[in-house]
């Protein structure tokens, strides 16, 4: 009686392999052999081992809390900078979470062009620190699009990357189809201010309505925000009702300064 008892209880308590636990065990495998088989390197110093290491996350300077109310720039005094006070803008404010420089520039490059997809939650961490920081109510979260035929090149958007790592974290829903970039335009790195702006002028366009939503845009780094406006331009002019940019890194622009290109 008392075996029949035991396999019974047994068979009770005998956890059932679902396919999508299946799934996922496969998955956390892969992973495992891929790591043993090529493991990680640091983009910042090389080292074995680690996606991004501790020795180069020390040298990450965030972004001094004294900054312009909207564009998110390093200010002398409170409120809107100099500039911001003589023109009008679509974007509410930018968060900006750390400086483009040092080892995050090269992880930066590493998600961005070396197919370095598993860095975008490491990254995305410094993220949602900056943002936490802020008391701004959002209704949910787009990244940034790039134009089919860019996205296409690449085989992914890293800004929808670093969002997705996001969203979960701030309990928030992405929406990767609300704006399509349905312009192709030259890369941003190489040009100057002034073409900056020309070059992603309407290039973005809503796709259905953004009546009333409460928006944060997301993308990997802001320079002089001309990027960011075009898109938050075609969210206003769908309704839009509050629209903030979260950047993971800005580059270095001292008050006073003219803006520095991020390569």
């Amino acid at each position: 009686m008392r075996d029949d008892a035991d396999r019974s209880a047994a068979m009770t308590v005998a956890p059932s392999t679902s396919p999508q636990r299946l799934l996922t065990w496969l998955r956390l495998g892969g992973t495992a052999l891929l790591d043993l088989l090529f493991p990680p390197r640091c983009p910042g110093c090389g080292r074995v081992g680690d996606l991004f290491c501790q020795n180069c996350r020390t040298q990450v300077e965030w972004i001094p809390p004294a900054v312009c109310d909207r564009c998110g720039r390093p200010t002398a005094h409170a409120g809107l900078c100099d500039d911001c006070r003589g023109r009008s803008s679509s974007l509410d404010g930018i968060v900006a979470a750390v400086v483009f420089a040092g080892p995050l520039r090269e992880a930066i490059h590493s998600l961005k062009y070396g197919n370095n997809r598993a860095l975008a939650g490491a990254l995305a961490d410094y993220m949602t620190t900056a943002w936490r920081r802020h008391n701004h109510t959002v209704d949910c979260i787009v990244p940034v699009p790039l134009h089919v035929s860019r996205q296409a090149e690449r085989g992914y958007n890293q800004a929808a990357l670093l969002a997705q790592a996001i969203g979960p974290a701030l309990g928030l829903p992405v929406n990767e189809k609300l704006v399509a970039r349905h312009k192709a335009t030259r890369q941003q790195a190489l040009l100057s201010t002034a073409e900056r702006r020309a070059n992603v002028k309407d290039a973005f366009s809503c796709q259905g309505t953004a009546t009333g939503l409460r928006i944060v845009l997301v993308d990997d780094v802001c320079t002089t925000g001309s990027t960011l406006e075009s898109c938050a331009t075609a969210l206003r002019a769908a309704g839009a009702a509050n629209i903030w940019a979260l950047t993971l890194a800005r580059a270095r622009w001292l008050p006073g300064q003219p803006a520095p290109d991020a390569v």
